[in-house]
């Protein structure tokens, strides 16, 4: 059992550095990719780890000398990782002839793209990194470019990647130690064997000073930096501002003030636009809906000249109705004319903070749970008809008991501009009108030219909804959108917040838009309201395409997936209330597209293909043809695995093969003189360089007295080399093999 135990100890500590360095290398790649966290799958990133450490398991566990057979498990133990993390759909038909197993294996294997491919480059630059790094040079070089990796991506993206930095740091460290312990051990075996009689002498302090390294590094304060960069330098002196990263990163996002400059995020105080702000890319929630859409917050009634505050709609309290779970809020308009779509959203907060509102597609219609499907829906939360919002009580915002997950349906008006342009904006009904007059509100200080604007903008306009269509065109494209307006052209000649930006400003970002459509179209008697919210965000990379806002209509129409909303998607829009229709929104700000859903246009129905007039013969042909493809890349597939097996196996003679053919035209003689060459050249690299008026005898002799270990390597190579070059007698194939062997291990030793 001893002697068992020892052969067993022997067996997995031969080629311990090598075998380690492989495990370091897969660690280092492991932490790497985490800078793809918000671009891949959570899939591909836990395959992408488990075939890492797999790789190492492999390399720890098997003999140093099966390359072939190493490689062969890793893309068994690769694929393995992947069928077991993707969701494959297994077919259960047993195949019965070959063509069936071609077709078999084949829809199997499309389903592991593109995770395969991932894993298998994964593989390859463990296999690729685990064997070029053989000197320290090369080791500080993987080690200092994953660092460089990841410190500029956790610089410039909201990904937190300083847990990944330490990570990394330590294993270099590690490593260093590591190596520095190989190297006793090949230079000085007498001393290394006196080393490792007391394991925990050596272990322990190594194991302490890393560890408070470690800890030290992941609980230091975060500190705001002292020295800026050279980057942020750089483009502050041209007067260019840099973005930030704040939100999870940094301090939480405040509401903009005309007294400096904010982050973006949802604002809780409107009553002083205006200013600009930093964009704050963290995260603030995912939204997993059936389609596209604004997710709208709150809405405003009541302009004052400098922003908006709540008007008789919001702050009647007495409107707002409590809410049954699963059943149809309370709507005070008539069905929209030419329909409604159904928006089925679930919405988890990712963000601790507490809003007043509860975000969805517009208009409302059934709040379906929160929390938990099973849990009954907790007080503290109304439903105001008026301004169609799902709003928080105070005590519950005082409380900070906001809903972490809720599931929300959503009926959106169909925008049809055919009927929109029959319909009036407004309402007939004068009880009506008069119980909405506040959307027409308008300061007593807003400026005639304003007015008059709006006035000459529109004049083309027929019926209401080109009115408002005119006003957004006008806006979007006459006017640049700037997260830092430059408010030095401000000729303080005027105060009301419109004014300043439509004729001095004349750029901004959306609440300066949506602000002026508003108070543009109120002036034309358009009754609207101002609506604050989100974006739609993004989806994550998917077959959809990279990550981003826009997409081909045509793969996905609806614009259905789970969006990553952030704190720099926060928005603001108008609302204008049409008669049978509701509030329809429009998209005054510059460079944003609102996701309307249009009604459809009839569509002339495609020719009838009768089946039973396809060519038979052509049907055959075509399957033939398919047939013989898939015949010919399985017979070469079978033809490179049968090759490579063979080669394993014969894999000696090989080797000794291309010796001969490479040193075919050489002597023994020549072989030798030849390997000394190559030895000299790699002695100049490490500063040994052999001076004009030297022999090699005084060359050798001269680097022996600095490197005293390798001075009997370095006489055998030269009695070698003068015997070779110099006597008459010829040496062997196997004296020229050894000589080989010797100037190999004194190139090792010199590294």
């Amino acid at each position: 059992m001893k002697q068992a135990l020892n052969s067993l100890f022997t067996y997995l500590t031969a080629n311990w550095y090598e075998k380690l360095r492989f495990l370091f290398v897969a660690i280092i790649l492991s932490n790497t990719i985490i800078i793809f966290e918000d671009y891949w799958w959570e899939e591909t990133i836990a395959i992408g780890h488990y075939t890492l450490y797999a790789a190492a398991a492999i390399e720890l566990f098997l003999p140093q000398k099966s390359r072939f057979l190493k490689f062969f498990l890793k893309i068994a133990a690769a694929i393995w990782i992947t069928t077991r993390l993707v969701e494959m759909n297994w077919i259960i038909a047993t195949p019965e002839r070959w063509q069936e197993w071609i077709w078999w294996l084949q829809a199997h294997m499309m389903q592991l793209n593109p995770f395969i491919w991932i894993s298998i480059a994964l593989l390859l630059l463990h296999n690729l990194f685990g064997l070029w790094t053989t000197t320290r040079i090369r080791m500080f070089g993987l080690v200092g470019a994953s660092i460089l990796v990841l410190t500029i991506a956790d610089s410039f993206t909201p990904i937190w990647l300083w847990d990944e930095v330490a990570m990394v740091v330590f294993i270099g460290l590690l490593w260093l130690v590591v190596s520095h312990l190989s190297r006793l051990q090949r230079e000085h075996p007498r001393s290394w064997k006196e080393l490792i009689e007391y394991p925990l002498q050596l272990i322990v302090p190594i194991a302490l000073v890393l560890s408070v390294l470690m800890i030290v590094g992941l609980n230091m304060p975060s500190l705001s930096p002292i020295l800026q960069d050279p980057y942020t330098i750089w483009r502050e002196s041209k007067g260019e501002t840099v973005k930030v990263f704040l939100g999870d990163k940094g301090t939480d996002a405040q509401s903009p003030s005309s007294s400096g400059n904010a982050s973006s995020g949802y604002s809780r105080n409107d009553e002083k636009l205006g200013g600009g702000f930093q964009f704050d890319y963290s995260p603030m929630m995912t939204v997993s809906t059936s389609h596209r859409s604004y997710w709208r917050g709150e809405s405003k009634a009541e302009y004052t000249g400098d922003g908006w505050i709540e008007g008789k709609a919001e702050q009647d309290v007495e409107a707002a109705t409590r809410i049954a779970k699963e059943t149809a809020l309370l709507s005070l308009d008539e069905p929209p004319a030419a329909g409604t779509t159904e928006i089925s959203q679930i919405v988890t907060m990712i963000r601790k903070d507490v809003y007043p509102i509860l975000f969805a597609a517009a208009p409302v219609t059934k709040l379906n749970w929160i929390d938990d499907e099973e849990a009954v829906l907790p007080t503290g939360l109304v439903w105001e008809p008026s301004s169609g919002e799902l709003r928080l009580l105070n005590w519950s915002m005082k409380n900070r008991k906001y809903p972490q997950t809720y599931s929300v349906t959503s009926s959106v008006p169909v925008l049809d501009e055919v009927k929109l342009r029959e319909s009036k904006a407004g309402w007939s009904d004068q009880a009506e009108a008069s119980r909405n007059k506040y959307y027409l509100q308008l300061p007593d200080s807003l400026p005639d030219r304003v007015k008059q604007l709006a006035k000459q903008v529109t004049a083309d306009a027929t019926n209401d909804y080109d009115r408002a269509k005119l006003l957004e065109t006008y806006l979007r494209l006459t006017y640049n959108y700037n997260n830092l307006p430059d408010e030095s052209r401000l000729t303080g000649t005027t105060t009301d917040f419109v004014d300043k930006f439509l004729f001095e400003l004349r750029e901004g970002y959306c609440d300066y838009f949506s602000t002026s459509m508003a108070v543009m179209a109120r002036s034309l008697g358009l009754p609207t309201r101002w609506v604050k919210g989100f974006a739609p965000g993004v989806l994550p990379a998917s077959d959809f395409g990279p990550p981003g806002e826009f997409m081909d209509p045509s793969i996905n129409p609806n614009g259905s997936g789970t969006y990553t909303v952030r704190n720099s998607d926060a928005h603001s829009w108008v609302e204008i209330y049409f008669e049978g229709f509701g509030w329809i929104p429009f998209e005054a700000t510059s460079g944003f597209s609102f996701p309307y859903t249009i009604a459809e246009e009839e569509v002339a129905p495609l020719p009838e293909i009768d089946e039973g007039e396809s060519d038979p013969a052509t049907v055959e042909k075509t399957e033939s043809s398919s047939n013989a493809k898939l015949w010919i890349w399985l017979s070469i597939s079978l033809l490179v695995a049968v090759a490579a097996v063979w080669a394993f196996i014969r894999r000696d003679k090989l080797v000794f093969t291309w010796r001969k053919l490479r040193h075919g035209s050489y002597t023994a003689n020549d072989r030798i003189v030849l390997e000394t060459n190559k030895l000299l050249r790699v002695c100049k690299k490490r500063g040994m360089e052999r001076q004009e008026h030297e022999t090699l005898r005084e060359a050798v002799f001269r680097w022996s007295q600095n490197q005293k270990r390798l001075r009997d390597d370095f006489r055998v190579v030269l009695d070698g080399f003068e015997q070779a070059k110099y006597s008459p007698a010829m040496a062997t194939t196997e004296d020229a093999d050894r000589f080989v062997v010797r100037v190999k291990s004194l190139i090792d030793q010199l590294r």
